[in-house]
C-alpha cells in the first residue's frame, strides 16, 4: 500500500480486481456532493492519487461532463446533468440519472452508516430505481 493510502481512517483497504462502478463516476459523484471540493479529498475519499483525479477531471472536462471557475486557489466545477452517457449500450442516460443513483447512496451510506444495503426497504427503493432507469433504456430502443 502506498504511503498515501496508509492511515486513512474509516476507509476499506485496497482492492483488486474489477469493481462496478468506475473511478470517473467515483470522482464525478464526489464533486456532485460538492462542487467546491479540493483534489486532494476526492482523492483521499476515491482511494486515488492526487494525479489520477487530475487526470479523471480533465478527461470529464474534455468530454463536455464537467467544466470549472478558479476563484482565487479555489475551483467550483459544474457538471453536465443533461449530457448522456458515452457507451452505446447507455445511450439516452443522462448523466443526472447516474449521479441520483451514486450521490444518494453515498448521502445515505454516512448520515444512517448502521443500514444495510440488504435491508428490506433500501433494496426494494434500489431496485424501483434501477429498474425504472432499465425501462427508460427500453422505451427509447
Amino acid at each position: 500500500m502506498s504511503p498515501k493510502m496508509q492511515g486513512m481512517v474509516g476507509v476499506p483497504e485496497p482492492h483488486t480486481g474489477w469493481t462496478f462502478i468506475t473511478n470517473h463516476a467515483r470522482v464525478l459523484a464526489a464533486i456532485a456532493d460538492n462542487p467546491n471540493v479540493r483534489i486532494r479529498e476526492i482523492a483521499a475519499h476515491c482511494r486515488l492519487t492526487e494525479r489520477a483525479v487530475q487526470r479523471i477531471i480533465s478527461d470529464l472536462e474534455q468530454g463536455g461532463y464537467l467544466s470549472h471557475t478558479r476563484d482565487g486557489r479555489t475551483n467550483t466545477y459544474r457538471i453536465e446533468p443533461d449530457k448522456v452517457l458515452r457507451h452505446p449500450a447507455e445511450a439516452g442516460l443522462s448523466v443526472a440519472s447516474l449521479l441520483s443513483l451514486l450521490v444518494q447512496d453515498e448521502t445515505e451510506r454516512v448520515s444512517n452508516p448502521v443500514a444495510q444495503v440488504g435491508a428490506p426497504a433500501e433494496h426494494r427503493r434500489r431496485e424501483a430505481d434501477m429498474d425504472r432507469l432499465l425501462r427508460r433504456r427500453v422505451d427509447r430502443e
